[in-house]
């Protein structure tokens, strides 16, 4: 069927008059009208004569029902059509059910269904009108205020008029034909959508390279677990295999005491045998009435049988007095030397974030004496006369890095050979550089010190002392600034001198020197930032 042909039929046409909705299995009856077959097949199953529900024509005999293929290919042709649904343009010429709008005419001002658009497609005159993708409210494409098409922009007022507002309210503007500023914009928005579908591109980028991140992560995690896990159990079947090392010495020296008392004992038990059998025969004699029989035996029985003077025999109770102690001291022993491999492990792995480090001269007391190079730092008698500039330590000995990390990690090594007082660690860019300074982590300092030559600790506020077993000649310092970790190494002992955990970072954060005073030349070796050796 022609869409010229559909174009002689109303909508109504395609509609059932009992379901008032579009026909499904359409068959006509004996006067002509048509319905859907279940319709008017239930409908006569109640309804008894057979009444046509259109013109009331009655049917003594139930009517034999005729299949209508042309109303059911129409139907079926109508049914394909959507129906407009809220929030899509609905046609303006459908009478009852609304079909969905194909496209809109600006000239006549109405939205057009397939059906009734056909006109538009194929009547000479009106194949000229211009025809849109369908839009509701085709009256707001209207000039308000001259009730014309608006087809013109206004590039100075940014919006659009029609013909007549171009010779009055925007006469002397830069008016363009909508078509020209649609195409400018259009080409905006491409670039827009090229520059949104960048940004798109580059968080997924950022997605993908987080979840590489977690996966890094997990990696490191299930190593670090694997490793922690055969620590644990190597330190586990040490303590197992000492405590059992233990009980077999305590068991050893029972059983030899054990034995001991055993061969004492048996010797006993033979000599009281023996001394049994002398004191029957002695017995049997002092009975005897023979005269000369007692005295001619009296001599051998009278001395006493061979026998051990057991006056100065003891057993002694095993002694198990220093057992556990020596037990418990070659365990930690034992555990001193995991925990060295441990350190040197450790101390590689943060040595592999090493940066390179030069002195501020900005930031430098004026006793201190920096090298050309900005690696070495110590304290002079005299105070240089120094531009007083906000950055720089006016009473206190130190000196920043002219580097600062405000992200990741970091690590750097300075050498503190032969000095007796020194202050190393990294401090926050806002703190006070004026006057006396307390060093601690609320007031933005994470340092450890040395006074007195063998007296260490760490400025946690208060102050923390911190037990060394030997003087470090080369400080490692690393720094997590997401984890909040600031760690001290003694490099060449591959030990963990002291951490500060759990902190809290928000600044910039510089590497913190102090040579402390020379203290008339007891303390005037430098400070030096060495270069990290990574193969150590």
């Amino acid at each position: 069927m022609s869409a010229a042909a559909s174009c002689l039929l109303t909508e109504d046409q395609f509609l059932c008059s009992i379901c008032l909705d579009v026909f499904t299995d359409p068959v006509t009856i004996p006067c002509g009208h048509n319905f859907c077959k279940t319709c008017i097949t239930e409908h006569w199953d109640i309804n008894v004569p057979y009444q046509c529900p259109n013109c009331k024509k009655v049917f003594y005999t139930r009517p034999e029902l005729q299949v209508n293929t042309f109303i059911s290919e129409m139907a079926a042709h109508s049914s394909e059509q959507q129906v407009s649904k809220p929030g899509e343009a609905p046609c303006d010429v459908c009478t009852g059910t609304k079909l969905k709008a194909l496209k809109s005419c600006l000239v006549c001002l109405e939205s057009h269904c397939e059906t009734h658009l056909q006109r538009h497609l194929t009547v000479s005159r009106l194949k000229r009108h211009q025809l849109i993708d369908p839009v509701e409210n085709l009256e707001d494409r209207m000039c308000p205020e001259h009730d014309k098409l608006l087809e013109l922009f206004c590039k100075t007022d940014q919006t659009c008029v029609c013909m007549l507002c171009t010779i009055s309210d925007h006469k002397t503007h830069n008016v363009v034909p909508l078509k020209e500023e649609y195409e400018g914009k259009k080409a905006e928005l491409g670039k827009t959508d090229t520059e949104i579908q960048q940004m798109i591109q580059k968080r997924r980028l950022k997605i993908e390279e987080i979840k590489h991140s977690v996966e890094l992560s997990k990696e490191a995690a299930d190593r670090e677990a694997a490793d922690g896990v055969q620590v644990f159990t190597d330190l586990k079947e040490s303590v197992e295999r000492s405590q059992a090392e233990l009980i077999d010495t305590i068991k050893e020296k029972q059983r030899k005491t054990e034995k001991q008392a055993e061969g004492f004992i048996k010797e006993l038990e033979q000599e009281i045998s023996e001394l049994k059998k002398r004191s029957t025969q002695v017995e049997q004699l002092s009975q005897s009435e023979d005269h000369l029989h007692l005295l001619q035996s009296f001599t051998s029985l009278n001395a006493a049988p061979p026998t051990k003077d057991w006056t100065e025999v003891i057993v002694h109770p095993s002694s198990y007095k220093g057992t556990v102690v020596r037990a418990v001291n070659q365990l930690e022993e034992t555990l001193s030397k995991q925990m060295k491999k441990l350190f040197e492990a450790e101390l590689k792995r943060v040595q592999q974030f090493a940066v390179v480090l030069t002195l501020d001269p900005d930031t430098a007391h004026p006793k201190l004496i920096l090298s050309d190079d900005g690696k070495q730092v110590s304290c002079g008698d005299v105070k240089k006369n120094l531009p007083d500039n906000p950055q720089r330590f006016d009473d206190c000995a130190c000196v920043l890095a002219k580097q600062s990390f405000s992200s990741g990690r970091f690590y750097y090594e300075v050498q503190v050979k032969g000095k007796t007082d020194w202050d190393l660690g990294v401090v926050r860019e806002s703190i006070n550089r004026k006057g006396q300074i307390t060093s601690s982590p609320q007031n933005g300092y994470w340092t450890i010190w040395l006074r007195n030559e063998n007296e260490y600790g760490a400025c946690a506020g208060p102050s923390v002392r911190i037990p060394l077993k030997s003087r470090p000649e080369k400080v490692g310092v690393f720094v997590d600034y997401e984890e909040g970790l600031v760690s001290f190494y003694d490099v060449d002992a591959a030990a963990l001198i002291y951490s500060f955990t759990g902190c809290c970072f928000t600044e910039k954060l510089y590497p913190f020197f102090s040579p402390s005073p020379n203290y008339a030349g007891k303390n005037s070796a430098p400070l030096i930032i060495s270069p990290v050796n990574h193969t150590e």
